[in-house]
């Protein structure tokens, strides 16, 4: 899809400034194509949430509550002793949410490391819960501002999904809120987010039907318009007869009925397909029905984009099925006269942690869920539509609407051609919420976004660099830390490192007037007249040269002592003080190194995302500088210690385990094929993905039909010559035959794997 004016102007508010976004646009517009853009070249340590779990599923993160610990229940935003708001429902308030504050060492360090959220779907962010959201970051973070100091991206279409609220819980929040959506929460009345517009519609090209979708959602539908639409009317409609088409109603029990029946009318074998679970993955984020039933015949629908470069199918798209057995489904779409054999879709469960050695945010696979990606097509609800697009629809919503409803359902069509009508839209019920639709007035033109994001880009870059020679709070940390040993006991084991954390602590107290001064000249240089920032870029980088020597030494000590401590007894809560402040210390070089290669890139006259920031300095300067203070150590040790022991514990216990640095996003299939050529076999790489053997042996299919990898890599010589005997004459689009024919002398997976060869 093309980056539109729009689209690039949130790519820079993100990567060049620290402005909470509001991300809105109408049905088609590229919402959750940008959302992914922003994921895969965004520097910054990212976080995204959603409310439900399947929405979260959807945009690739997690859900609002498992990622803040937020308990189920309203959430009043004040101080309020005991919990006895309402006698029907739960509240939480300031008081309870920081009683049962029960957080892993790892999810706070996620917190304090997060530069930017992500929270999708926000039109069924409730007010409260947002609010919730800012005052556990606040908490952790111990920074007073909105979203402890966090840049926020909401990125969702305010007249699609309403929040829920019951009428006993609203009769409470009332008393707080003057209305439930996410824009009504208090942090947003104290610092509202910028909010722009997608404007270029992907899915509609027809202007006569832009322009009634436009009135509907603006409601200012005119009498023209239902005349427009209700020529689509038509109430005969016979939908067994006309294939293609499917139904979209209001209700999941009718929509259900629909699909059970016609399935149902269809002879022949029903197949049931199951998914393949791997690790945690819980059945109520479950992103299809675990049980797929099909015939041959079945009307269906994809419910995911095709991610290989063939893009056979997209989200919505229908066909038929024309073959089936227990390990293949095959797709004829007619309009195409087009053959496909579905492949399998793999949905993570994921948990963020943090980097030990680049302090960036990574994402760990908890579990994954493989099944088809399509569903039963004769009916959908409006609701479970969403995302979807239709080339033809028969719209059976004559009854009244809520908000939005009648804009989603009519949406999802790519033009009024596959429109068909039941019943006539009736006016009345079809209207959206007045306070959304107020709240669309605050939409930034187009001079106002490049005005701020003018402004904003200069202020982040100044404040960004200033905070990279601010060594303020890590100063203080260090003189904590020295005072902590008058409180210690004489003969502790800490007492004996006294003076070492003194001559640290003064090294560190000498960096803090310079580091003033350059701040001081930093500002000056800013605001003068003319910013020239290749000047600017000259002095961080002299500023770089004499700090980070300095810094660098004090690490090293501080690793070097860690290496010390960890072998001796009785120490883990002192390793744990010193955990600490390395944990400090290596994330200001980190950000020193980061905010010289910032301003090197503005000079170059380049733009600020991933990839122009990666650089193997930051990658790798922690592991290389263990890894350098454990050999001096091993030179050293001998004469340092006598009684030299291997640690009693395990000192790194408190960090997570990751392999690898943060890389760009892979494809499934390149991450395969990494690990494949890392001499792994199927079942080690099954387990490194947390996967099933068959889906990595269709990943390996695939590669030998690109010709990345040969046949004879993956099976012995003598199974490649009787397959060929077998394969000999065989032109068939499905393999079921041919498995029957051959029984159990060769697996559905052989058989594939050698199709993908010819």
């Amino acid at each position: 899809m093309e980056i539109t004016n729009d689209a690039r102007q949130v790519l820079q508010f993100i990567n060049q400034t620290h402005r909470s976004i509001f991300l809105t646009g109408k049905a088609g517009t590229g919402k959750t194509t940008l959302l992914r853009k922003i994921i895969q070249t965004t520097y910054k340590n990212t976080v995204v949430v959603a409310p439900t779990g399947i929405a979260a599923l959807n945009a690739g993160g997690v859900t609002i509550h498992s990622m803040f610990q937020l308990p189920f229940g309203g959430f009043i935003p004040e101080y309020i002793a005991g919990s006895s708001i309402s006698q029907y429902q739960k509240f939480e308030t300031k008081n309870t949410l920081v009683k049962h504050f029960r957080m892993s060492g790892q999810k706070k360090a996620v917190m304090l490391n997060m530069e930017l959220l992500i929270i999708d779907e926000v039109s069924m962010l409730r007010a409260d819960l947002l609010d919730a959201i800012d005052f556990m970051l606040r908490k952790v973070r111990r920074r007073d501002i909105p979203f402890g100091g966090v840049q926020v991206l909401f990125i969702g279409d305010l007249l699609q999904l309403p929040p829920v609220v019951k009428n006993d819980e609203w009769q409470v929040l009332r008393n707080y809120y003057r209305g439930i959506f996410f824009f009504h929460a208090k942090v947003i009345q104290e610092r509202p987010p910028l909010y722009i517009e997608l404007s270029k519609i992907f899915r509609q090209t027809d202007d006569r039907f832009i322009s009634v979708l436009n009135n509907l959602r603006n409601n200012t539908i005119t009498q023209n318009d239902m005349v427009v639409l209700n020529d689509f009317v038509k109430p005969n409609f016979d939908i067994k007869a006309n294939k293609g088409y499917i139904t979209l109603t209001t209700h999941n029990a009718k929509a259900d009925s629909i699909n059970a029946e016609s399935l149902e009318e269809l002879e022949g074998k029903c197949f049931r397909f199951k998914p393949e679970v791997v690790g945690d993955f819980p059945e109520k984020i479950y992103p299809v029905d675990e049980v797929l039933q099909l015939k041959v015949g079945a009307q269906i629908m994809f419910i995911k984009n095709d991610l290989s470069p063939e893009k056979n199918y997209f989200n919505g798209k229908m066909g038929f099925i024309k073959s089936l057995s227990e390990a293949e489904i095959i797709v004829y779409f007619p309009e195409e006269n087009k053959t496909i054999e579905v492949e399998k879709y793999e949905w993570k469960n994921i948990r963020y942690s943090v980097n030990e050695n680049t302090k960036e945010i990574d994402e760990e696979t908890l579990g994954t869920f493989v099944h088809y990606p399509i569903k039963l097509a004769w009916a959908i609800t409006v609701h479970k539509s969403q995302g979807l697009t239709f080339d033809k629809a028969v719209l059976d919503v004559s009854q009244v609407f809520l908000p939005g409803q009648a804009y989603v359902a009519l949406s999802r069509l790519r033009s009024l051609e596959g429109l068909v009508l039941l019943k006539p839209i009736q006016m009345n019920g079809i209207s959206n919420d007045q306070e959304v639709m107020q709240y669309a007035e605050n939409k930034a033109d187009e001079q106002t976004i490049v005005n701020a994001l003018q402004k904003e880009t200069q202020q982040f870059i100044l404040q960004y660099i200033k905070n990279s020679f601010d060594w303020e709070e890590l100063a203080q940390q260090w003189r904590n830390h020295r005072f902590s040993y008058q409180t210690d006991a004489e003969k502790s084991e800490k007492s004996k490192h006294r003076n070492w954390a003194e001559l640290q602590e003064g090294k560190m107290a000498l960096l803090e007037g310079p580091s003033r001064k350059f701040r001081s000249q930093l500002e000056r240089l800013f605001h003068a007249d003319e910013v020239n920032i290749v000047f600017i870029a000259e002095r961080v980088k002299a500023a770089q040269d004499y700090f980070s020597p300095r810094l660098d030494e004090i690490l090293f000590d501080l690793l070097l002592k860690m290496e010390e401590v960890k072998r001796k007894k009785r120490v883990k809560e002192y390793f744990a003080e010193l955990s600490e402040l390395e944990e400090s210390t290596t994330k200001a070089i980190l950000q020193l190194f980061k905010a010289v290669k910032m301003v090197e890139i503005l000079s170059e006259g380049k733009e600020i995302n991933k990839e122009n920031l990666i650089s193997e300095e930051i990658q790798h300067y922690r592991s290389n500088k263990v890894q350098t203070v454990q050999e001096h150590f091993k030179t050293i040790k001998s004469t340092l210690l006598e009684e030299e022991e291997e640690p009693d514990f395990d000192p790194y216990h408190y960090l997570p385990k990751k392999k690898k640095t943060k890389e760009p996003k892979k494809s499934t299939l390149q991450e395969t094929y990494e690990l494949w050529q890392e001499k792994n076999a199927v079942k080690e790489i099954a387990k490194i993905r947390v996967l099933t053997t068959q889906t990595i042996y269709g990943h390996l299919a695939k590669l030998i039909q690109a010709g990345t990898i040969s046949i004879t890599e993956v099976l012995p010589e003598d199974k490649i010559e009787q397959l060929a005997t077998v394969f000999k004459g065989y032109n068939e689009e499905s393999l079921n035959a041919l498995k029957e024919q051959v029984g159990d002398r060769f697996t559905w997976d052989e058989l594939r794997l050698f199709k993908a060869s010819l």
